[in-house]
């Protein structure tokens, strides 16, 4: 990628009145393969380039951007960007500025074994088609059997006025299976490691291969056709325990988006609203029981919210979002933090593509691990639930009271799991639920990886991690509340 086009559209800026300016020149390579119910019914290869050039003038943002990546081009659009900060600086009604910070020279890739764009998309399809062969021919009562695999390049390249000039190329894979069983009406699905098309990671190929996906699809299409006859969720007030792959959307949804500090801000409401975690609780909130830490970390391996730095230039970091229980920090950008006078950014800005506008984003937010062996969980369990694989949920525009249903659970009665139950459902507010948090596992703390994080308008899906393990939550609503 060419630096002379950064500086290029640099100097356009400063000579057009810029007091800041930025641009990112990249190309996303986005490969997606899925196999139906015997046949490939998805064999994309998606190419995105392309430039996005935000400029300041009076601490008001313009940007503009371009798939056109030539001379002509970068100056014209680093001119419209200068025109739209002072188009938006005329009606802003206070002046923003940027956390300095240090200036980065530096480069970046994701570490990796085996290149996916190595491997022949024969022996990709292979793997999909032997694993939905499994699903498909274990019963008459699978009716739809699904494999998946996607794979994503993204080369970027990050230049500021500031004098950064930061290369980075960051590779993620994933995939997974779902089976989907119908019998007198009645339908039931599961998925394998995780619902939504699998689990992902920054990493090579090799992650892909670890799935296993053929060694797991037998149990998967089994407990989808078991989960037909199995008794529905009780309902009533029981400890809840929540496996990975369920627990890491539970935080994404109500510990991810709310420490975003544009929602707490009121910058960002359009998608999916602000956040109850308002700027005067910072450091006096009681967000959960003592068991619970939480951290944005972009420097954590494999976890799909892993990087060098953000859009901004801002070198990946651990930053505490909860700490003990208590509500200690949020994720921010360099104008943001320097509003609220935090000490820096928390390294979150990014844009899904060179083409948009770079947002305060999840990287891997992470529930630290607790004392707790994941059967002991279990095992210290007298009369409680244990759901896993998400299936639906619904939480309010605040982030605060919620409702989500997963695709498996099993009632526990005196330390062991017993019945299995289907639809599964849970509800509850935000700080009350964690709050309730007694018990969160080590040995089986893993990373989960969700690729359609959405938000921002025009909308925006990114790429984002959860670490998290096995955790119990006391006294918690679970099936039909009346």
């Amino acid at each position: 990628m060419s630096s002379d086009l950064g500086r290029l559209g640099l100097k356009e800026a400063i000579e057009e009145g810029a007091s800041y300016a930025d641009i990112r020149i990249g190309e996303i390579l986005d490969e997606n393969l899925t196999v139906k119910n015997g046949v490939p019914d998805e064999t994309n290869l998606l190419h995105t380039k392309g430039f996005g050039i935000r400029a300041m003038i009076k601490g008001a943002w313009g940007f503009a951007a371009s798939v056109d990546v030539t001379r002509k081009e970068v100056i014209e659009t680093s001119r419209e960007a200068v025109a739209i900060a002072n188009a938006s600086a005329k009606l802003r009604k206070k002046s923003g500025s940027l956390k300095k910070r240090l200036v980065r020279r530096d480069k970046y890739s994701t570490a990796m074994k085996k290149d996916p764009a190595d491997v022949p998309l024969e022996d990709k399809m292979e793997v999909l088609m032997d694993a939905e062969r499994t699903l498909a021919r274990h019963s008459p009562f699978i009716k739809v059997s699904y494999a998946f695999f996607r794979a994503m390049l993204e080369k970027k390249l990050f230049m500021s006025t500031d004098g950064d000039e930061i290369s980075q190329q960051i590779n993620w894979c994933g995939g997974g299976i779902a089976a989907v069983a119908i019998k007198n009406g009645e339908v039931q699905r599961r998925s394998y490691p995780s619902s939504f098309r699998g689990n992902f990671a920054t990493s090579g190929y090799e992650f892909f291969e670890s799935l296993d996906l053929p060694q797991h699809a037998r149990q998967t299409a089994e407990e989808a056709v078991n989960l037909l006859s199995a008794e529905k969720c009780p309902s009533g007030t029981k400890d809840l325990i929540l496996t990975g792959d369920q627990l890491a959307l539970q935080i994404h949804e109500s510990c991810g988006h709310p420490t975003e500090l544009d929602r707490a801000l009121g910058m960002e409401a359009d998608y999916a609203g602000t956040s109850f975690l308002t700027t005067d609780k910072l450091g006096k909130f009681r967000y959960g029981s003592k068991n619970v830490s939480i951290v944005a970390d972009a420097t954590v391996p494999k976890g799909l919210g892993t990087f060098g730095y953000d859009d901004e230039g801002t070198p990946a970091k651990k930053v505490y979002l909860v700490r003990d229980g208590m509500f200690v920090g949020y994720q921010s950008s360099r104008e943001t933090a320097t509003l609220l006078r935090q000490d820096e950014s928390s390294g979150g800005m990014r844009a899904d593509s060179p083409l948009a506008l770079p947002l305060i984003r999840m990287t891997n937010i992470n529930l630290l691990p607790g004392k707790w062996m994941a059967e002991e969980v279990v095992e210290n369990t007298k009369d409680g639930i244990l759901m896993e694989t998400n299936r639906s949920w619904s939480i309010d525009d605040r982030r605060l009271n919620f409702q989500f249903g997963t695709e498996i659970g099993w009632t526990i009665k005196r330390g062991s799991k017993e019945k299995l139950v289907r639809n599964p459902t849970y509800t509850g507010s935000t700080p009350d639920f964690w709050g309730s948090c007694d018990a969160v596992s080590k040995d089986d703390w893993k990373m989960w990886g969700t690729p359609n994080c959405g938000k921002g308008v025009p909308g925006q899906v990114m790429y984002v991690g959860h670490g998290c393990g096995t955790a119990r939550f006391k006294k918690v609503k679970v099936g039909l509340i009346k």
